[in-house]
């Protein structure tokens, strides 16, 4: 296999199609009415859950075979998520064919665009792929690598984010900052004892400096 470019995509409001009624394509689904995606489902049966999504209006839903071509409309993004690799591979050869990315669920390496293991906290997402491997292997890494992640730094994170927007609101912008220098400033200390005003003058000072 070779080596894929990470990219993170904005799917808020985008029409996605998931093809398939299981397990794994509930929890795409889900994957994609996190980020905001307009999501349809095709496929002739849908678990109780995908079919109470659709019940109160968050899913749309065609319950049919997937047909030639389906995949080839106005979507943004399409996973293929049947019990049939066959079928699978159709779908996202129809997606291919319009320029749109697709993911096989059923390809051990997510087909042209893979899906990492996944974890969200704050303003933070950590994203594991070990090129279709394992998807436990990839489960595994990211939680030792979310467990890494304290919540001083995701409060170290969205400090940042306020400083950002503070300037961007005065009509400035706020320079990058050094994160060794901040974080060596003893802003993290701070943070854990809760003195977040404190911390927030600390990085606001880390800036400055590194503006000059």
């Amino acid at each position: 296999m070779s080596d894929r470019y990470p990219v993170l995509l904005r799917l808020e409001g985008e029409r996605c199609l998931v093809v398939g009624g299981g397990a794994v394509a509930e929890r795409k689904v889900r994957g994609l009415l996190a980020v905001g995606a307009t999501v349809t489902l095709l496929a002739p049966d849908a678990t109780a859950a995908l079919a109470g999504l659709v019940a109160d209006g968050t899913v749309a839903w065609e319950p049919r075979r997937y047909a030639g071509g389906d995949a080839a409309g106005a979507w943004r993004f399409v996973v293929a998520a049947t019990d049939d690799p066959a079928v699978n591979g159709r779908v996202v050869a129809d997606a291919a064919r319009v320029g749109t990315w697709a993911n096989d669920a059923s390809a051990p390496e997510g087909g042209p665009a893979s899906l990492p293991a996944i974890h969200r906290e704050g303003p933070v997402t950590v994203a594991v792929a070990t090129g279709g491997a394992h998807p436990g292997a990839a489960a595994w890494l990211r939680d030792l690598a979310a467990g890494a992640i304290k919540p001083e730094h995701l409060a170290a994170v969205e400090l940042f984010a306020e400083v950002r927007n503070e300037a961007a609101a005065a009509g400035t912008t706020a320079p990058r900052p050094d994160w060794r220098q901040a974080v060596d400033s003893g802003m993290l200390d701070l943070i854990r004892e809760g003195r977040r005003a404190e911390a927030k003058e600390r990085l606001q000072a880390c800036l400055s400096s590194s503006s000059d």
